[in-house]
């Protein structure tokens, strides 16, 4: 968050349309993995709904204060299609968080260290 806090604080920042389009993606498909990762307690713990909700709920929320932010920063402005990209890259990676779960799971358990090794 701080990350993209400190990005959107620079001024007139000469970016073309595509390349800002899949940074905001990137940034919140990150975002949201970080979010579901915290809420899950690590990894490749499988996720439920409950998580993938919230985690998508913190990250939007998470986008459009940041579009206000922007509303604030000389050569900026908020963008209700910025935040759509950013539901979009969070979508995306929490879909990958549930996935990773599934995978993991079918692979076979991962085991921590052994009482004995703590």
């Amino acid at each position: 968050m701080a990350t993209i806090f400190s990005l959107s604080s620079i001024p007139d920042i000469p970016i073309t349309e595509p390349l800002a389009v899949s940074g905001h993606s990137v940034g919140y498909l990150a975002l949201a993995v970080l979010v579901v990762r915290a809420l899950a307690g690590g990894l490749p713990r499988r996720i439920d709904l409950r998580i993938a909700v919230t985690a998508l709920v913190v990250t939007v929320a998470y986008a459009v204060s940041d579009e206000f932010h922007q509303w604030f920063v000389p050569g900026r402005e908020a963008s209700v299609v910025d935040v759509v990209t950013d539901a979009i890259g969070a979508l995306a990676g929490t879909i990958a968080c549930w996935a990773w779960g599934i995978i993991s799971r079918v692979s076979g358990p991962v085991r921590g260290p052994s009482r004995d090794e703590l």
